[in-house]
């Protein structure tokens, strides 16, 4: 029987366009920067920070580390200079970037019929940005006061999606077996992949994001709306 419930948050429990939300996002965070960093400079360093987060499989550094090592050593900043702009603007601007989700009382509705079934429930986000930008984005979706055992930021965690060590991770942290989780998300590529470890996957419609290949195993699909309605009546993999 399934006794966790993992999460995806954007384009899942927050409708969104995850690339007109990223685009608009990075001009923002450029502009803040821009007295320190040229902007075309500044992206280039964040996106092969990213990037050495996502390719990471060292399970000794958090995403944090490798982000902050790899971004200050591209730009020869000092981290005590740029970081308190990174604090600022989490603070203050990245808020203002709620115009572009699309928020629905669904999110809200599924999480907490979850729990009413008796499930256990985390958020497993792609940990590429800090808890201040994810505790947004639960907070746009409705979700803020839900009573998540594990939100994955990438202060602590370590890997990322599509990596099988990233479900491991969350495996471990909530001392589950990938067989007793679901994995509810709306890519193809980053949460299906939990299929590979054992996990059901329930492909969130709406938004989804299918980059082709590769492919993994869909064991369940609909919108929010069938998701809640299945997990009220314990229909397909939530029968069990």
């Amino acid at each position: 029987m399934s006794k966790v419930i993992l999460f995806d948050l954007d384009g899942t429990l927050l409708p969104m366009d995850t690339e007109q939300f990223v685009n608009n996002y990075l001009k923002l965070l450029a502009e803040k920067v821009s007295p320190h960093l040229e902007p075309q400079t500044f992206i280039k360093a964040l996106w092969a920070a990213t990037e050495a987060m996502i390719t990471n499989l060292d399970p000794d550094k958090t995403n944090e580390q490798v982000f902050t090592t790899t971004f200050l050593k591209m730009t020869q900043l000092q981290k005590e200079k740029i970081w308190p702009i990174f604090d600022e603007f989490y603070d203050q601007i990245f808020p203002t970037l709620s115009h572009l989700c699309q928020p629905t009382p669904l999110a809200k509705m599924v999480v907490e019929e979850a729990l009413e079934q008796g499930y256990r429930v985390a958020v497993a986000t792609n940990p590429v940005f800090p808890r201040q930008a994810i505790e947004h984005r639960l907070t746009w979706a409705g979700v803020e006061h839900v009573p998540f055992e594990l939100i994955t930021v990438y202060e602590e965690s370590r890997f990322t999606k599509p990596h099988r060590q990233y479900y491991e991770w969350i495996c471990e942290a909530l001392q589950v077996q990938p067989e007793q989780c679901v994995m509810v998300g709306n890519d193809m590529q980053e949460d299906m992949s939990a299929s590979q470890l054992g996990m059901k996957t329930f492909l969130v419609e709406g938004h989804v994001i299918d980059r082709g290949q590769p492919q993994y195993s869909v064991h369940d699909r609909g919108t929010l709306t069938d998701l809640y309605h299945k997990l009220k009546k314990r229909e397909g993999i939530f029968s069990s």
